[in-house]
């Protein structure tokens, strides 16, 4: 995993899910976010993005810190 920043959007309750986050320079768009689940110190979210990628987006609750890997 590789820290990123993550855009996200925020109803109910904050960081809901998803919206961009960055690779290097590079901006992607989340566009479906496939999978969710959560454990009692991680959010996990796989998305498939613009860039016809998909990743796994971690963040860490406590310290509001993101990772991503990319699965395809």
């Amino acid at each position: 995993m590789r820290p990123t920043k993550v855009e996200t959007y925020s109803g109910y309750k904050a960081d809901e899910y998803p919206k961009r986050f960055w690779v290097g320079d590079r901006e992607l768009e989340v566009m479906d976010v496939e999978d969710r689940w959560f454990d009692p110190a991680f959010s996990y979210f796989r998305v498939f993005t613009n860039d016809a990628g998909r990743y796994i987006l971690r963040r860490q609750i406590e310290s509001d810190c993101w990772e991503y890997a990319r699965i395809h």
